[in-house]
């Protein structure tokens, strides 16, 4: 039982919000970082006086995800010489190389893997984020950290990080704390940053509300007037590459929004009318979200489950996750009418999906629509 105890404890003390405790702390894991520092920096490709590197050198990590490999993507098709980060014990990112990016193996829960994959590297873009099984504070806090760390001894010159709409506003969620704190670490850095506060994307509606209206399957919803102006991934990757070009986004904090917030059930009303079918929702009120938070936290086994839940409660407490982009775009040097609406989006997905079924004369029950 005592084993048992310690260890609970050390589980809440490590989903408290790191900022609130001193940075020094992460020094001690990353000592064998620091003690190699000296000879990074004799070597470093980033100096005005040391050894220069090509500007259209980047490093993209996070590069198989929803965004960043958007980012790659939109990278390589401005002509950047793109390395993606990929985990040693990760699956192939063969789609990666075959857009003619180049893998390089790291790991952000090992330090010394990373200043390998900085060399040379003039830009990194951050869009790395904790997978549902994986530790928020080891990933998002403790390999954020590692990695900023790395990119100080290496002096990378640019690095653009990806972060939440509103983290600042939620200490006690862990997800947006760790954010919230790994954006004032960055701002302490010294590094030529530039942080985005995305407020939601597209493509999370798919697989959240049009696939399942359109199966006839269940819904979720909640009994709340949260606003979200989601964006296309394409967009937020345009969006972050005009940030790396331009001089004026050096040092600022900018929340990249979608031209309109929507509810949830905005969402699914426009589903529906799109796929011509009506949604089966359940709802969920926000109090049955924070009794369960309060359940699930008492139990070290469940302890993720209550983050999960935690940040399920803010996308459910009559938050606008929005914001003005007017300026944005004049200084990413952007046009807004060519940025995605979530009409646009839903409508090209149903449309492509109704005509492949008709194509083929499937029935919707009998098959997945994710593609």
């Amino acid at each position: 039982h005592s084993s048992n105890m310690a260890s609970t404890s050390m589980k809440i003390s490590a989903r408290a919000p790191p900022c609130r405790t001193s940075f020094r702390s992460r020094s001690r894991r990353s000592s064998s970082l620091h003690a190699r520092s000296d000879a990074a920096d004799s070597s470093a490709p980033v100096s005005s006086s040391g050894t220069p590197v090509k500007k259209m050198s980047m490093l993209v990590v996070g590069a198989t995800g929803t965004l960043g490999r958007q980012v790659v993507r939109r990278a390589l098709d401005e002509g950047y010489e793109v390395r993606a980060l990929v985990r040693p014990r990760q699956n192939p990112a063969d789609f990666l190389r075959d857009w003619g990016a180049v893998t390089v193996k790291g790991d952000l829960n090992d330090p010394s893997s990373l200043p390998p994959a900085l060399v040379g590297v003039h830009t990194v873009v951050d869009c790395a984020t904790a997978r549902p099984e994986e530790s928020v504070r080891a990933v998002d806090w403790e390999g954020k950290v590692a990695l900023i760390q790395a990119c100080q001894a290496m002096k990378i010159q640019r690095y653009v990080y990806m972060s939440i709409a509103n983290c600042d506003k939620h200490p006690d969620v862990p997800l947006m704390a760790v954010k919230s704190c790994t954006e004032e670490y960055l701002q302490t850095s010294g590094l030529n940053y530039t942080v985005l506060r995305a407020c939601g994307f597209m493509q999370a509606l798919i697989g959240q509300y049009a696939i399942p209206i359109l199966e006839g399957n269940q819904v979720w919803g909640t009994d709340d007037t949260t606003r979200t102006a989601y964006l296309n991934t394409q967009d937020a990757a345009r969006m972050c590459l005009a940030a790396v070009r331009s001089d004026e986004a050096v040092g600022k904090t900018l929340t990249l929004a979608g031209p309109r917030a929507f509810t949830v059930s905005e969402v699914i009303a426009l589903c529906e009318k799109l796929a011509g079918a009506s949604a089966n929702v359940s709802k969920v009120p926000v109090s049955v979200l924070r009794t369960a938070k309060a359940i699930t936290g008492v139990f070290q086994w469940t302890g993720d489950a209550a983050d999960r839940l935690a940040f399920a409660e803010v996308l459910s407490g009559n938050e606008v996750f929005s914001a003005p982009m007017d300026e944005t775009y004049d200084l990413l040097g952007l046009n807004p009418e060519e940025t995605t609406t979530v009409e646009m989006y839903l409508r090209e997905y149903y449309t492509q999906i109704l005509k492949k079924l008709k194509e083929v004369g499937a029935q919707s029950g009998q098959n997945r629509f994710d593609f």
